[in-house]
């Protein structure tokens, strides 16, 4: 079953997007940080000429690693659950389905807006959106 959002209901919901993608942002900047430290470890060790023998320096920065992914998963599913789409971590940008004239649109959003005030075709993305205008 397809959802659809009104106005309303996609500003409505905007509180607790904006916290989820809020959360999912931290989340994939850690993964990044640790991603980045570990491989830093990596080559550390190789330098080194190996592991020292019965260590394993990595296993608590990839456990670290996949219980941020778990959680990021979950964040995404959430999205998914809603019938919003997600289609920009970094730049915050998210869409919401709806019916414009008889018409399937996305209402859209970006981080850093005040509400949801645009909208797009299917098909036009991001650069195709214009400012919805009160009927």
């Amino acid at each position: 079953m397809k959802i659809y959002f009104t106005l309303a209901e996609a500003n409505a919901l905007l509180p607790l997007v904006k916290l989820e993608l809020e959360k999912l942002q931290g989340i994939k900047k850690q993964y990044r940080d640790k991603y980045e430290e570990l491989h830093q470890l990596k080559d550390y060790h190789q330098k080194q000429g190996g592991l020292p023998e019965g260590s394993d320096p990595y296993f608590t920065l990839e456990c670290e690693m996949d219980f941020l992914q778990l959680e990021g998963n979950t964040l995404l599913s959430s999205f998914e659950l809603k019938g919003v789409q997600l289609k920009d971590i970094d730049s915050g940008l998210i869409d919401f389905p709806a019916l414009l004239n008889g018409q399937e649109v996305l209402l859209c959003w970006r981080q850093g807006e005040e509400s949801v005030a645009h909208y797009h075709g299917l098909h036009d993305g991001f650069a195709g959106r214009r400012k919805l205008t009160e009927e």
